[in-house]
């Protein structure tokens, strides 16, 4: 990253120098000790703020006036059914009684709502997720096709009522990207919300990228989906980069991983780019971040950079919000970002942009950083990064202490960074070059803890097996491609495999000029795309099959891509 120009300001008292090797040492021990004793008051501080916390936990007990005054007066109506809890799963039951009639005559009247047909298909797109070795043929109709369409619909309407920033309440569970990963998605589901979110405590924050590099992206949106329309007050989601038509359409770069791509594959062209247009005009609603007990942020990516604007003839700027978070709540309730609608703003795709791209500076880029803490980030397009001193302010600000955010892969699921007040989550193990050992991780924010969930390297699930497993010894090669199509069959690239790969783009055992020339243009064509999407083409996350395959394409005529909006 380029430098900025600006110089970031000297601690106030500090005296110039003279040359020479005697005052540049004094000066570099002064400095090492200064930064020694910061780091311990950054210590001392997070002990002093837990001793605070106990304290105030211990007062809330001692005084019951307190708690009255914090929990809020809810209304909770009888349910005439019970749940039923079974090896095979759950199925509801009467609730049984002790022999009264008024009782029995009050379950009756009370009785099960009656669901619509919308609420219906969420159900089965529930039961599906929970085996889809059995819905193999439904995933691949025109009938799956419709379905998703409606609940696209559905969802579109309930996130479009929510405000650009939630507020939540703990328990919350936060979970990061999830990238169209099968696999990793079961894990949390067979142990985080076992028996269903319905009768899990707490509610479950999904932090955006729900598509792309996984094989699964449209059974993980159909499951994630229909969870928002039979519990939309238990489960929120919120917007990651790749819920952009610019990144989640780019198929010469992910190939058969783009959205998109698995979108025509599945239903054809006509009617999976509908499809494809139907999950982004609901991604368009998706709100942006979430605070949970007014003291965690929650992001994709990070927060924004104060808006400043022309506010006299003499040309001061001004500050457009009075915050961060009121810059995100200010924002449509329908945006693109990229490529952007007609009535979004420079400011809107700015703060928009930056919720879903911004990554935290590493520590030898700090320097670099602007006077309010941001500078350009590596990504390239113009996404930015954020500092410790952009931090500072931003929590100061909001009366924050904690951010959650996503977008950046960590191989233990799990990352904590900049003085212990950003955590950065990633719910996929799979597609992002972690390694076989990588984790899947979420995060359990509950009274005064936030705790981190894993998945164990080890974990075995019930679906998605590689491809040398006993239990798919008896399939077809045309049942076992269904199967990897659909993202049930999971295996590693052999040697062969790509060598055949290789051959296909025609950089295999030639060493004329002509095979460079194609693959600069390939390059190019690869970059092109990559500043339209706005980063660059070798990402840190890339694997080797995407990057040849991008070569693949590159060589071939460009696919027409829809524009909407």
């Amino acid at each position: 990253m380029a430098p900025r120009s600006g110089k970031k300001p000297q601690p106030a008292g500090k005296g110039k120098v003279a040359s020479g090797s005697t005052g540049d040492e004094s000066k570099s021990s002064e400095q090492k000790q200064i930064e020694q004793l910061q780091r311990e008051l950054q210590i001392k501080t997070a002990a002093l703020n837990a001793l605070s916390a106990k304290v105030d936990r211990l007062e809330d007990g001692q005084s019951g006036e307190n708690i009255a005054s914090v929990v809020r007066r809810r209304h909770h109506p009888v349910v005439s059914t019970s749940n039923l809890i079974g090896d095979k799963g759950r199925q509801k039951v009467k609730m049984g009684t002790r022999g009264s009639i008024t009782t029995q005559h009050i379950l009756e009247a009370a009785g099960e709502p009656s669901k619509t047909p919308v609420q219906l298909i969420a159900e089965r797109f529930l039961k599906m997720f929970s085996d889809p070795t059995n819905y193999i043929s439904y995933l691949q109709s025109k009938s799956f096709a419709q379905d998703l369409s409606l609940v696209c619909q559905e969802v579109s309407n309930i996130l479009e009522q929510q405000p650009r920033c939630l507020f939540l309440q703990s328990p919350v569970y936060v979970f990061g990207d999830i990238h169209g990963n099968l696999e990793d998605l079961h894990f949390f589901a067979d142990n985080i919300w076992k028996m269903g979110m319905d009768l899990t405590a707490g509610k479950f924050l999904f932090l955006g990228d729900y598509v792309d590099r996984g094989m699964s992206c449209l059974e993980c949106v159909a499951y994630l989906f229909g969870l928002k329309i039979l519990f939309p007050h238990k489960i929120d989601l919120l917007r990651g980069n790749h819920e952009t038509r610019d990144v989640n359409g780019w198929e010469m770069h992910y190939m058969e991983k783009s959205f998109l791509h698995q979108c025509k594959e599945r239903f054809g062209v006509d009617v999976g780019e509908q499809v494809w247009e139907d999950c982004n005009q609901a991604f368009d609603r998706l709100p942006l971040a979430a605070v949970i007990d007014h003291e965690i942020f929650c992001i994709h990516g990070g927060f924004p950079r104060p808006i400043r604007i022309e506010d006299s003839p003499e040309g001061e700027m001004q500050t457009l919000h009075k915050s961060e978070i009121e810059s995100i709540l200010a924002l449509p309730k329908v945006i693109s970002i990229m490529p952007a609608y007609d009535h979004e703003s420079d400011w809107m795709k700015q703060v928009a942009t930056d919720c879903i791209w911004s990554d935290p500076a590493s520590e030898d880029m700090e320097n670099g950083l602007d006077e309010d803490g941001f500078g350009d980030s590596p990504r390239g397009g113009g996404a930015v990064c954020f500092g410790g001193q952009a931090i500072d302010n931003f929590l100061a600000a909001n009366n924050l202490s904690y951010i959650i955010r996503a977008h950046e892969a960590h191989a233990y699921g799990v990352a904590l960074s900049k003085g212990a007040r950003v955590f950065t989550v990633f719910s996929t193990s799979k597609d992002h070059r972690q390694g076989e050992r990588a984790m899947a991780g979420c995060i359990l924010v509950d009274n005064d803890k936030i705790q981190v969930i894993n998945r164990s390297p080890q974990y075995k699930n019930k679906y998605v097996h590689r491809r040398t497993s006993v239990s798919l010894e008896n399939l077809s090669s045309t049942q076992m491609e269904e199967r990897r199509k659909l993202g049930l069959v999971r295996f590693s690239l052999a040697m062969d495999d790509m060598r055949r790969l290789v051959d296909q783009v025609g950089f295999a055992e030639h060493e004329d000029s002509d095979v460079d020339e194609e693959a600069d243009s390939a390059r190019q064509k690869s970059a092109a795309s990559a500043r339209r999407a706005g980063l660059k083409a070798t990402n840190a996350d890339d694997s080797l099959i995407e990057d040849l395959s991008e070569m693949s394409m590159s060589s071939q005529t460009e696919t027409h891509r829809p524009s909407f909006g």
